[in-house]
Protein backbone atom coordinates (compact mmCIF):
# COMPACT_ATOMS: atom_id res chain seq x y z
CA UNK A 1 0.00 0.00 0.00
CA UNK A 2 1.22 3.26 -1.31
CA UNK A 3 1.20 6.36 1.32
CA UNK A 4 1.16 8.89 -1.76
CA UNK A 5 -1.61 11.08 -2.16
CA UNK A 6 -4.00 10.44 -5.05
CA UNK A 7 -4.46 12.75 -7.64
CA UNK A 8 -5.33 16.20 -7.29
CA UNK A 9 -7.16 18.65 -9.48
CA UNK A 10 -5.95 21.23 -11.16
CA UNK A 11 -7.91 24.03 -10.32
CA UNK A 12 -7.32 27.79 -9.03
CA UNK A 13 -8.84 31.22 -9.37
CA UNK A 14 -6.37 34.41 -10.63
CA UNK A 15 -7.67 37.30 -12.25
CA UNK A 16 -8.98 37.60 -15.57
CA UNK A 17 -6.46 39.11 -18.49
CA UNK A 18 -8.10 40.51 -21.54
CA UNK A 19 -7.20 37.03 -23.43
CA UNK A 20 -9.88 35.40 -21.12
CA UNK A 21 -12.44 37.74 -23.08
CA UNK A 22 -13.55 34.51 -25.47
CA UNK A 23 -13.59 31.98 -22.75
CA UNK A 24 -15.42 33.76 -20.33
CA UNK A 25 -17.73 35.38 -22.71
CA UNK A 26 -18.40 31.46 -23.48
CA UNK A 27 -19.36 30.68 -20.40
CA UNK A 28 -21.64 33.18 -19.32
CA UNK A 29 -23.80 32.87 -23.02
CA UNK A 30 -24.06 28.90 -22.05
CA UNK A 31 -24.91 29.98 -18.03
CA UNK A 32 -27.37 32.75 -18.87
CA UNK A 33 -29.16 30.41 -21.24
CA UNK A 34 -29.81 27.92 -18.39
CA UNK A 35 -29.88 30.44 -15.88
CA UNK A 36 -33.05 32.36 -17.45
CA UNK A 37 -34.79 29.80 -19.43
CA UNK A 38 -38.46 30.45 -18.47
CA UNK A 39 -37.70 33.79 -16.79
CA UNK A 40 -37.28 35.43 -20.55
CA UNK A 41 -38.01 35.06 -24.05
CA UNK A 42 -35.39 33.07 -25.93
CA UNK A 43 -34.25 35.86 -28.21
CA UNK A 44 -33.63 38.19 -25.05
CA UNK A 45 -30.34 35.92 -23.97
CA UNK A 46 -27.76 36.00 -26.45
CA UNK A 47 -26.65 33.10 -28.14
CA UNK A 48 -23.66 34.34 -29.73
CA UNK A 49 -20.49 34.55 -27.72
CA UNK A 50 -18.77 37.14 -29.99
CA UNK A 51 -19.96 40.42 -29.18
CA UNK A 52 -20.33 39.61 -25.56
CA UNK A 53 -16.32 38.70 -26.33
CA UNK A 54 -15.95 42.30 -27.29
CA UNK A 55 -17.82 43.74 -24.23
CA UNK A 56 -15.72 41.61 -22.11
CA UNK A 57 -12.47 42.65 -23.90
CA UNK A 58 -13.04 46.28 -23.58
CA UNK A 59 -13.77 46.02 -19.92
CA UNK A 60 -10.67 43.80 -18.62
CA UNK A 61 -8.31 46.68 -20.71
CA UNK A 62 -10.15 49.69 -20.02
CA UNK A 63 -11.77 49.54 -16.30
CA UNK A 64 -13.22 53.31 -15.33
CA UNK A 65 -12.38 52.30 -11.79
CA UNK A 66 -9.35 49.82 -10.40
CA UNK A 67 -11.64 47.96 -7.68
CA UNK A 68 -14.04 46.92 -10.64
CA UNK A 69 -12.16 43.10 -11.01
CA UNK A 70 -12.73 40.00 -12.89
CA UNK A 71 -11.59 36.59 -11.61
CA UNK A 72 -12.13 33.81 -13.67
CA UNK A 73 -12.12 30.04 -12.00
CA UNK A 74 -9.72 27.40 -13.71
CA UNK A 75 -9.26 24.04 -14.25
CA UNK A 76 -6.21 23.08 -15.85
CA UNK A 77 -6.29 26.14 -17.95
CA UNK A 78 -9.77 26.15 -18.82
CA UNK A 79 -12.14 28.87 -17.38
CA UNK A 80 -14.84 27.33 -15.95
CA UNK A 81 -16.56 30.56 -13.77
CA UNK A 82 -15.92 33.59 -13.12
CA UNK A 83 -16.80 36.35 -10.92
CA UNK A 84 -17.24 40.61 -10.73
CA UNK A 85 -16.66 42.75 -8.20
CA UNK A 86 -16.51 46.13 -7.96
CA UNK A 87 -18.20 49.33 -5.64
CA UNK A 88 -21.52 48.57 -4.71
CA UNK A 89 -23.46 51.24 -6.64
CA UNK A 90 -27.00 51.02 -4.88
CA UNK A 91 -28.00 54.38 -3.87
CA UNK A 92 -28.39 53.21 -0.11
CA UNK A 93 -24.74 51.81 -0.22
CA UNK A 94 -21.62 53.82 0.26
CA UNK A 95 -19.00 52.60 -2.34
CA UNK A 96 -16.11 53.57 0.17
CA UNK A 97 -17.29 50.75 2.89
CA UNK A 98 -19.64 48.71 0.56
CA UNK A 99 -18.12 46.19 -2.64
CA UNK A 100 -20.57 44.44 -4.56
CA UNK A 101 -20.01 40.80 -5.81
CA UNK A 102 -21.95 42.21 -9.30
CA UNK A 103 -21.59 38.56 -11.02
CA UNK A 104 -20.73 34.85 -9.94
CA UNK A 105 -21.10 32.36 -12.50
CA UNK A 106 -19.84 28.62 -13.08
CA UNK A 107 -20.45 27.24 -16.51
CA UNK A 108 -23.53 24.39 -16.72
CA UNK A 109 -21.81 21.39 -16.41
CA UNK A 110 -18.97 22.49 -14.16
CA UNK A 111 -21.65 22.70 -10.57
CA UNK A 112 -20.96 21.10 -7.85
CA UNK A 113 -16.98 21.09 -8.43
CA UNK A 114 -15.85 23.11 -5.89
CA UNK A 115 -15.22 26.24 -8.56
CA UNK A 116 -18.11 28.66 -6.69
CA UNK A 117 -16.93 27.76 -3.72
CA UNK A 118 -13.15 29.19 -4.72
CA UNK A 119 -14.58 31.90 -7.04
CA UNK A 120 -16.91 33.22 -3.73
CA UNK A 121 -14.00 33.07 -1.47
CA UNK A 122 -11.41 35.00 -3.98
CA UNK A 123 -14.25 37.67 -4.35
CA UNK A 124 -14.22 37.92 -0.29
CA UNK A 125 -10.68 38.05 -0.39
CA UNK A 126 -10.65 40.42 -3.21
CA UNK A 127 -13.19 42.85 -1.58
CA UNK A 128 -11.96 42.78 1.56
CA UNK A 129 -7.93 43.71 0.02
CA UNK A 130 -9.84 46.63 -2.00
CA UNK A 131 -10.89 47.73 2.33
CA UNK A 132 -14.54 47.17 1.74
CA UNK A 133 -15.91 46.10 4.97
CA UNK A 134 -19.52 44.57 3.61
CA UNK A 135 -20.44 42.85 0.14
CA UNK A 136 -24.01 42.58 -1.71
CA UNK A 137 -25.05 40.80 -3.78
CA UNK A 138 -28.47 40.99 -6.37
CA UNK A 139 -29.83 37.67 -7.22
CA UNK A 140 -33.06 36.31 -9.14
CA UNK A 141 -35.40 35.95 -6.61
CA UNK A 142 -36.42 32.89 -8.11
CA UNK A 143 -32.57 31.41 -8.09
CA UNK A 144 -33.11 29.07 -4.80
CA UNK A 145 -29.80 27.25 -5.64
CA UNK A 146 -27.47 30.26 -5.82
CA UNK A 147 -29.17 32.18 -2.88
CA UNK A 148 -29.21 28.82 -0.77
CA UNK A 149 -25.33 28.97 -2.09
CA UNK A 150 -24.83 32.30 -0.36
CA UNK A 151 -26.92 32.44 2.53
CA UNK A 152 -24.60 29.02 3.77
CA UNK A 153 -21.49 31.23 2.87
CA UNK A 154 -22.84 33.32 5.58
CA UNK A 155 -25.03 35.94 3.11
CA UNK A 156 -28.18 37.31 4.24
CA UNK A 157 -31.31 38.64 2.86
CA UNK A 158 -31.45 42.56 3.46
CA UNK A 159 -35.10 43.39 2.67
CA UNK A 160 -33.70 45.48 -0.82
CA UNK A 161 -35.32 44.11 -3.95
CA UNK A 162 -35.79 45.22 -7.54
CA UNK A 163 -37.70 44.33 -11.12
CA UNK A 164 -35.18 45.30 -13.39
CA UNK A 165 -36.74 46.13 -17.24
CA UNK A 166 -34.09 44.22 -19.32
CA UNK A 167 -35.64 45.41 -22.95
CA UNK A 168 -36.92 48.90 -22.01
CA UNK A 169 -40.34 47.94 -22.61
CA UNK A 170 -41.66 46.44 -19.23
CA UNK A 171 -42.09 43.14 -21.42
CA UNK A 172 -38.77 41.76 -20.20
CA UNK A 173 -38.32 41.93 -16.28
CA UNK A 174 -36.46 40.01 -13.70
CA UNK A 175 -37.40 40.39 -9.98
CA UNK A 176 -34.06 40.49 -7.76
CA UNK A 177 -33.40 40.07 -4.25
CA UNK A 178 -30.14 41.73 -2.46
CA UNK A 179 -27.91 39.83 -0.28
CA UNK A 180 -25.16 41.14 2.31
CA UNK A 181 -22.43 39.88 4.42
CA UNK A 182 -20.17 41.57 6.57
CA UNK A 183 -16.37 41.35 5.40
CA UNK A 184 -14.17 41.34 8.61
Amino acid sequence: MSNRPGPTADVSVRVAWADDADAIAAVQVAAWSEQYAGLLPADAVPDDPAPVAEAWRASLTRSPDARNRVLVGLERNRVVGYAVTTPAGDPDCDPVADGELAELVVAPGEHGKGHGSRLLQAAIETLQADRFTRAVTWTIATDDTLREFLVGAGWGADSAHRELDLDGTGTTTVKQIRLHTALQ
